[in-house]
């Protein structure tokens, strides 16, 4: 579970907590300043430790977590876990924001296409004003 040299790449690390589904996407998120090592923007090469503070953006959630471990490969989700801890802050807030888009307008609904030819024929003695359907 440990690496035996006690650094990992973020880019890496970001992969390997689950935060990012591959290590290149993780890299471009590290170098578009999407993930930041003490609010600080760095490269993807930049090597993390246990006991540093990571901000990580994705889409329109954030997290502020804490590394606890270093792993050298990907392994399931309840492996990566063990990984980070999340301050209550950065929680409270993240699921915050997800009730509210969850509380917000929906999307309406697509049509259904064109009508059938019984609809459009509904429709056209509608809008003739004829009283037999």
């Amino acid at each position: 579970m440990s690496d035996p040299l006690g650094k990992l790449r973020i880019d890496k690390w970001l992969w390997v907590a689950r935060f990012y589904k591959t290590r290149s996407i993780a890299a471009e998120a590290v170098e578009g300043g999407k993930a930041r090592l003490s609010g600080e923007r760095v490269k993807p090469s930049r090597e993390v430790k246990p006991g540093d503070e990571v901000q990580i953006r994705a889409g329109e959630l954030e997290w502020t977590v804490a590394v606890r471990g270093l792993s050298i490969r990907r392994g399931p989700a309840s492996e990566a876990v063990l990984l980070y801890s999340e301050s209550a802050e950065s929680k409270k807030k993240r699921e915050e924001h997800i009730a509210m888009r969850h509380a917000g307008p929906k999307p309406l609904a697509q049509g259904q296409g064109r009508p059938t030819k019984r609809e459009r024929r509904s429709l056209d003695r509608f809008k003739r004003g004829d009283s037999s359907i």
